[in-house]
């Protein structure tokens, strides 16, 4: 009988390797089949149950875990495999002490971000506006703040599975003070930032939806990141300011309170012309305009002088986008009820 070659593995070496392969693989497909019936018919049981609910939060939270759900379970249903096959067990020994926390962090990443969007969702069926921005606030940066930390955990705990730089993962989680010193030094305005973002949350001075100025700028809160602040112009334009300025420095909130914003136009008029119908056509052309909230309105002389009488025309709406609308609005039907009425009136100035 003709021999192998030397180096060669011999013919019962490789029937034992098939055999062991196909074990192997045949353990792992049903592992991984048995995972996707149980995702399949517990995702399906959820959907059910879902219907009843009277908001789509649950809808929403369920199609954002659904993913990291799955591949869970398969990496679960592959663990219990690798416990009846010695093959199975070598191979995901080396890669599941990656994956597997690299997975529950997927899924807690989802659970949170899917959270945050359920409770936004629910936020804005609130009448109260100034509660619903307050919350969607709170939401955006403690949800920001819960994946930054999810994260952080996560690449600790792969980092436990390289043996290389597993002395770097325990840095990461044993001495969490150290690591906040040393990045601390490195990096103070990115953490001083941070820990703005949180203080922000919690004292509120900013919402989103806010109208704010702050160095000659102005403009509605877009988006409150935990190291900035997005702030969106009249003009789409928009302006990265860091959470600390915030704090450190003065700016303007004119919806910080709720109620409205009041603002106000300076009409000039000539002396010697009759206030009490000038004020009559200001009430009825404020009344007619839908931007007015009916709170204040008001036709005051705020000054006179030798060649001109100042009437500040006083009014109020709802937001600073309201107001914008209805303060030129008001200027200009009033400049046209006094070319139409009282054209001597105008002075020349206006």
């Amino acid at each position: 009988m003709a021999k192998m070659p030397a180096g060669l593995p011999s013919a019962d070496a490789v029937f034992t390797w098939s055999q062991q392969l196909t074990k192997a693989a045949i353990y792992g497909g049903i592992a991984v089949g048995v995972a996707m019936a149980l995702h399949l018919i517990a995702f399906w049981l959820l959907s059910r149950a879902a219907r009843f609910s009277a908001t789509q939060g649950d809808d929403l939270f369920f199609a954002r875990i659904r993913m990291p759900i799955l591949w869970l379970m398969i990496a679960v249903s592959i663990s219990v495999a690798a416990e009846n096959n010695a093959l199975i067990a070598r191979v995901w020994g080396e890669i599941g002490r990656f994956v597997e926390p690299a997975l529950f962090g997927w899924l807690f990443f989802a659970m949170v971000k899917a959270f945050a969007a359920a409770m936004e969702q629910r936020t804005e069926a609130d009448p109260d506006e100034l509660a619903a921005r307050s919350r969607r606030t709170r939401i955006a940066i403690f949800s920001r703040t819960a994946g930054f930390m999810i994260v952080f955990v996560t690449v600790a705990l792969v980092l436990f599975g390289i043996p290389a730089v597993r002395n770097i993962g325990t840095t990461l989680l044993a001495s969490a003070g150290l690591a906040t010193l040393a990045v601390g030094a490195a990096a103070q305005p990115a953490l001083k930032s941070l820990i703005a973002g949180i203080q922000i949350a919690l004292t509120e001075p900013i919402r989103i939806g806010d109208f704010v100025v702050i160095d000659g700028e102005n403009g509605r809160v877009e988006d409150i990141r935990l190291s900035y602040v997005v702030i969106r112009t009249g003009d789409e334009r928009r302006i990265i300011v860091p959470t600390s300025k915030f704090l450190d420095g003065s700016f303007q909130n004119w919806t910080r309170a709720g109620g409205g914003i009041t603002g106000s136009v300076v009409l000039p008029i000539k002396p010697g012309n009759p206030i009490g119908p000038i004020r009559e056509a200001y009430e009825a052309l404020l009344t007619a305009n839908p931007d007015w909230d009916k709170r204040t309105g008001a036709l005051q002389v705020s000054e006179a002088q030798v060649g001109s009488i100042e009437l500040k025309l006083v009014m109020s709406a709802a937001g600073p986008t309201a107001l914008g609308r209805l303060r030129p609005a008001m200027r200009e039907a009033m400049l046209e009820w006094l070319r139409e009425n009282m054209p001597d009136a105008l002075c020349d100035r206006v």
